[in-house]
């Protein structure tokens, strides 16, 4: 299976210069734990609930003050449509990150496969789960 089967198409961005406390609340309104920051043609940086915890609320900065552009994170790894399920969880799993960018071949961003997408396909995919969820189908 593809990234390009499992990423989420629909992705909402934020300027580098939103307030942290605006990003806070529309990934609570988009049930999201993290934000892309620039546009689909210039992304900038990912802000994620982990960067808001450790680089603000930890350091006791004012979030309605401080802007998503100097708390995100900047280095990016991302992937392609086309790579392999394999391919992005190897990725995440060598940089330690739970999210990643699909890039088109231009660098344009059309999507976002998350580590929980990837673990719902694999474990959807495993005989054993399958296996289980028929059985507890069958009446008694």
């Amino acid at each position: 299976m593809r990234v390009t089967d499992i990423m989420t198409r629909d992705v909402e961005f934020l300027a580098p210069t939103a307030s942290v406390s605006e990003a806070a609340s529309v990934m609570g309104d988009l049930s999201v734990g993290a934000l892309p920051i620039g546009s689909a043609e210039d992304l900038q940086g990912i802000l994620t609930d982990r960067d808001i915890l450790f680089r603000v609320v930890a350091r006791g900065l004012d979030s309605t003050r401080t802007p998503v552009g100097d708390v995100m994170t900047a280095t990016l790894f991302s992937c392609r449509p086309e790579d392999s399920m394999t391919t992005a969880l190897d990725l995440m799993g060598a940089r330690n990150v739970r999210r990643l960018p699909v890039l088109d071949g231009t660098g344009t961003v059309v999507g976002l496969v998350t580590l929980s997408d990837l673990a719902r396909v694999t474990l959807l995919q495993s005989g054993t789960v399958q296996q289980a969820l028929q059985e507890m189908s069958e009446p008694a």
